[in-house]
């Protein structure tokens, strides 16, 4: 089996990962995660996804990589990370009672043969109306200041959702394993 690679820095991927049982390592490429100009939210979480796994692949030569990216989307804009309190309060008063949706682009790059498969995977969350309080209670708790939306749904941001429409849960997370399931084992790689 060729050596397994996630390329990323989320310890919340790495955890997704692991559920397989494969041997992987991780690796973070640093890059500029910018959107370019004209560039939809599809458009960048995969170019994203993919730069991420061929940066990867400079040190990795042989290596299946995995590359992931996300962003959240709502009223037709994208919503990063809020980075501080106030731009995630900012954040779950715009959410509050709204529909968003999640765009999680996925690459899986063979570097040996320099062949990707890159998919965008959606995945949609209702936000129930929300107080202030419930707002401050919220960030005070989880302090998702690095998140994409200002929240964590493996944690207490579960209690922020009227309801979650999607195919796999793990891609609200940050990585959609029922698609990178069927990726590696187009790779001949098969976790079961």
């Amino acid at each position: 089996m060729p050596q397994l690679i996630l390329a990323s820095s989320s310890p919340f991927r790495k955890a997704i990962l692991e559920k397989l049982g494969l041997p992987f390592e991780v690796l973070s490429p640093q890059l500029d995660e910018t959107p370019q100009a004209h560039e939809s939210a599809e458009q960048l979480v995969q170019r994203l996804a993919q730069s991420k796994a061929i940066a990867a692949a400079l040190s990795h030569p042989e290596a299946l990589i995995i590359g992931s990216d996300q962003v959240a989307i709502i009223d037709g804009r994208i919503l990063g990370k809020p980075g501080d309190h106030n731009q995630a309060v900012a954040q779950l008063r715009q959410v509050s009672g709204k529909t968003v949706t999640f765009l999680t682009g996925l690459c899986l790059y063979n570097a040996a043969s320099k062949q990707a498969q890159i998919e965008v995977v959606p995945f949609r969350v209702v936000f129930r109306d929300l107080s202030e309080q419930q707002i401050e209670n919220y960030l005070q708790a989880e302090k998702p200041y690095n998140c994409a939306g200002s929240f964590k749904s493996e944690g207490l941001g579960i209690a922020l959702f009227e309801r979650l429409e999607g195919d796999d849960p793990n891609t609200l997370i940050g990585l959609p394993l029922l698609r990178l399931v069927r990726m590696l084992e187009n790779e001949g790689i098969r976790a079961i």
